[in-house]
């Protein structure tokens, strides 16, 4: 009997086409893989932040009970360094080591344990050097140089406009110099996973990253193997939030596996991804902003110090990305921002969710509120007078698509106020508010490629392929809910392949907020010809007008009723139907280097408890409105964006990944504290905007980094609403609000 339910039909809320097996535990994670005639491999770090190597003694090693490989600097085939951009560290360290995550030897052996006694057993000798523990110290003019090229790896400015006249102009002015600490990205899954020689001479890597095909290339370059020879698998992966976005342990199993013939599993422990995995980028940020008496900003003067770390990664695209958000979403005539990126003996800073605009918009915004308060003016009420227009340039003046994103999660955040707190003894409350815009996209000038691919199956599938990863972000969600919905086929009709370099096309990576976007445009530049081959197929088969049919679940209709089955179709086929589609992320047309052309907004609200008696800060609601385009996936959405706020309030409250003197304080999650589920409050708002300017035709954008940007300065604005500390550090350390509360005499009993 035929089928007679209408194709097309909106499917609502969908649930994560990966959520089931997650949380029953079903799924399992590539650190989890076993194969046959596996070996472990452990990897041997520096015992020094900064010292020169004069030797290195594996004999011991290689003589022990179960031990098949061990590799030095020496056992490097071709290239001995990686990076994303500026491959500038050693994959193992034979000269100069720069912190105590360089490696500089590995081992595999049929058990852990044997491989974990190889490790101990190998003797390095160093000659210690001076320790560069801060970009104060690697900038003084008697510092050793940590790279040849020298100690800053990165400088960026932009200015408009005549600083002095600005200031001159202005009735109130506010000069503050913020400091943000380093965070740990904590993913659930440390890095891991299993690489496999092939018999061809090749590798399969089995390990999670948000870059598949950037991580063949560097790993082609290191191994001397051509990447058509090296299959990255990274699908599916407990967590990221831009930490796997580099290479991490990938050569040294790839290496091990090489070198002894068989398949090497290597997983971090907790303390050794601490130890060596990149970190968001602590920055010490000095501003200095101005604006007349009518609360319009005239003047904003900003600095910007970040400490990167010993290596590059990603720092010189993160400092760009902080100086061209140090603006934010107000339109200021005159500004002057220096940004500046240090080498220092620290663990390496690298990618994090928010990308440097976590970090100056906590700065920015701090100023916001303090100039509201000089001016007697409410938050708010400064805000509204200094948001960008519809057709407003870029923060680096560059054109932009038109949007009201800023004034929309603006008024949509006052129009959902979070519910008052009843009063508590010892306890007094807070809120406060702060606004932000994030570019998606790598930015101008920089390779930032998409794409995708269709194929209706010899099997009778609707196949859907990017270069995309699945890394807890839910773009399964998003891949599954944007074609169903486009096509108006089922869940059951099409099979979504990523995360697998062999089986995909290179249609770019899963960062920069750019996954959602990319899919969006990808399925609507291809659903056209692919829905008329599909229907001409369909037509010849069943004699019915081409223009009579449609797409539907489980099949073709005419109207109301199924005439033919995908399965059915799939019996007729000489060949699968193909359509594919290549185009780059959208970028701005002026030639701003690294600006964006696509945003999302967000406006914040956060009320606190502070206990009067410990100084101890609670987040007690949290409020997003956020400007993104059609939310696709309302789950996902609310997820990510709730996800987020946590993860922030985590950065504003408690999270410190303290150095001192080139090694970290915190060396696993015993004292390394993030938010528990006791911590997340009740109240959590989620309110989207989900208009565009009918200008723009780029569809919904990405959410996985706007929900943490502007969380950290709402926080801070309520913390002094509540008990009068401005607050310019993160995190709010208890200790510094008592101390504040008792100067005060807050106390009860003073």
């Amino acid at each position: 009997m035929p089928d007679t339910k209408t194709p097309g039909m909106k499917p609502g809320r969908r649930t994560r086409p990966d959520g089931e097996p997650k949380i029953t535990g079903r799924l399992k994670y590539l650190t989890d893989l076993h194969v046959d005639g596996m070996l472990y491999g452990k990897i041997k770090r520096s015992e020094y932040p900064h010292a020169r190597i004069t030797g290195i003694y594996t004999e011991k090693a290689e003589s022990l009970p179960g031990v098949k490989a061990v590799i030095t600097h020496k056992d490097v085939p071709a290239f001995n360094g990686f990076g994303i951009v500026m491959p500038d560290q050693p994959v193992l360290c034979g000269g100069t080591v720069r912190y105590t995550g360089d490696a500089v030897a590995a081992v595999a052996a049929d058990t852990i344990e044997e491989a974990e006694a190889a490790i101990a057993s190998i003797e390095v000798t160093y000659d210690p050097l001076p320790i560069m523990d801060a970009p104060s110290k690697s900038l003084e003019e008697d510092a050793p140089l940590l790279h040849p090229e020298g100690n800053i790896l990165h400088r960026k400015q932009f200015r408009q406009g005549c600083l002095d006249s600005g200031f001159d102009q202005c009735s109130a002015v506010v000069e503050e110099t913020y400091d943000v600490s380093r965070q740990m990205h904590t993913y659930m899954e440390t890095e891991g996973g299993v690489v496999v020689p092939e018999e061809d001479g090749g590798i399969s890597v089995y390990m999670g990253t948000q870059h598949g095909f950037k991580d063949r290339f560097q790993l082609s370059r290191i191994l001397g193997l051509e990447e058509e020879r090296i299959r990255i698998v990274s699908s599916p992966m407990g967590g990221s939030f831009g930490g796997k976005d580099e290479l991490n342990v990938q050569p040294y199993a790839a290496l091990l596996a090489m070198k002894s013939g068989c398949p090497v599993h290597i997983h971090q422990t907790r303390a050794e991804s601490v130890q060596s995995s990149i970190k968001r980028h602590p920055m010490k940020i000095r501003m200095k902003t101005g604006a007349d008496n009518q609360g319009k900003l005239m003047a904003h003067e900003v600095e910007i110090t970040a400490d990167t770390g010993a290596y590059a990664t990603l720092g010189p695209a993160i400092l760009d990305f902080a100086v061209e958000h140090a603006c934010g979403p107000y339109r200021i005539p005159a500004v002057d921002i220096q940004g500046l990126s240090v080498f220092t003996n620290n663990g390496v800073a690298g990618e994090f969710r928010g990308f440097g605009g976590n970090q100056i918009t906590f700065a920015l915004e701090g100023q916001m509120d303090r100039l509201a308060e000089k001016l007697h003016l409410s938050p708010a009420a400064l805000r509204h007078s200094n948001l960008r227009s519809t057709h407003d340039p870029g923060p680096l003046g560059q054109t932009i698509a038109p949007t009201d994103g800023a004034v929309d999660v603006l008024k949509t955040l006052e129009e959902n106020p979070l519910t008052a707190s009843a009063p508590k003894p010892w306890k007094m409350t807070g809120a406060g508010i702060a606004v932000t815009m994030h570019g998606g996209g790598l930015g101008s000038g920089r390779l930032d490629p998409s794409g995708g691919r269709f194929l209706f199956t010899k099997d009778g599938k609707i196949e859907i392929s990017f270069g995309f990863e699945e890394f807890g972000q839910g773009i399964l969600g998003v891949i599954e809910t944007v074609v169903c919905e486009t096509l108006g086929c089922g869940e059951e009709d099409i099979r979504i392949r990523i995360g697998d370099t062999t089986k995909v096309p290179p249609t770019g990576s899963t960062t920069a907020s750019r996954g959602t976007s990319m899919v969006w445009q990808a399925v609507q530049r291809m659903q056209g010809d692919f829905r008329q081959s599909v229907l001409e197929k369909a037509s010849k088969v069943t004699g019915a007008q081409q223009q009579n049919l449609v797409l539907g679940e489980g099949g073709i209709f005419s109207g109301t009723i199924m005439v033919l089955s995908y399965e059915e179709l799939a019996g007729h086929l000489e060949e699968e139907l193909e359509t594919t589609t290549f185009f780059d992320f959208p970028v701005t047309p002026d030639d701003v280097d690294g600006s964006h052309y696509l945003y999302t907004f967000a406006a914040v609200r956060a009320e606190v408890e502070v206990d009067i008696r410990t100084g101890q800060v609670s987040l007690q609601g949290l409020n997003q409105a956020v400007s993104a385009g059609p939310v696709v996936n309302e789950i996902g959405y609310k997820g990510q964006i709730e996800g987020g706020g946590v993860m922030a309030a985590g950065y504003a409250l408690m999270e410190e990944a303290e150095m001192k003197e080139g090694r970290y304080v915190n060396e696993n999650l015993d004292t390394y504290m993030i938010p528990g589920i006791s911590d997340v409050p009740f109240d959590l708002g989620v309110y989207p905007v989900e208009t565009l300017h009918e200008s723009d035709e780029y569809g919904p954008r990405g959410v996985g980094e706007i929900g943490t940007v502007a969380v950290a300065p709402a926080i801070a604005k309520a913390v002094h609403d509540a008990v009068g500390l401005w607050v310019d550090r993160l995190p709010i350390h208890p200790e510094r609000v008592l101390d504040h509360i008792t100067k005060r005499g807050l106390h009860p009993w003073m």
